[in-house]
């Protein structure tokens, strides 16, 4: 019968959460090392085999040599992605300048806006 004591139960928990933590910094390294458009290509193929064959050493080199643009570069990407769904939400949605132009023709053609104003406000929209 197998028998588990508490520390020995303890003790697998903890290396089981090292090395999930290990391996989602060394998945974050080589995301950032393809992300990375400043290295050429031997230098990212340089670090992905020291990755491979001395991955905590490198892990930790790569950490502080490159942990500053490593933030910068992920915090980019996130803004670049939500400038994107925001944009695309806007266009679904219909908030575009096609959508604008409608609303200022129907506020024309029932007569809320006089001819001048209707172009000015036109222009205004096609300028945007």
């Amino acid at each position: 019968m197998l028998a588990f004591s508490v520390w020995e139960a303890l003790w697998v928990t903890f290396a089981a959460f090292l090395f999930i933590a290990v391996l989602m910094m060394m998945f974050s390294v080589i995301v950032d090392i393809f992300r990375n458009h400043e290295m050429s290509g031997w230098v990212k193929a340089i670090w992905l085999i020291f990755l491979i064959f001395f991955s905590l050493l490198t892990l930790l080199v790569y950490m502080i040599v490159h942990g500053k643009g490593m933030a910068e570069r992920s915090a980019k990407e996130q803004v670049e992605a939500k400038e994107s769904f925001d944009t695309y939400v806007r266009d679904v949605a219909g908030g575009g300048a096609a959508s604008e132009l409608e609303k200022a023709a129907a506020m024309h053609n029932s007569g809320k806006l006089d001819d001048a104003e209707y172009a000015a406000l036109k222009a205004k929209i096609l300028a945007n």
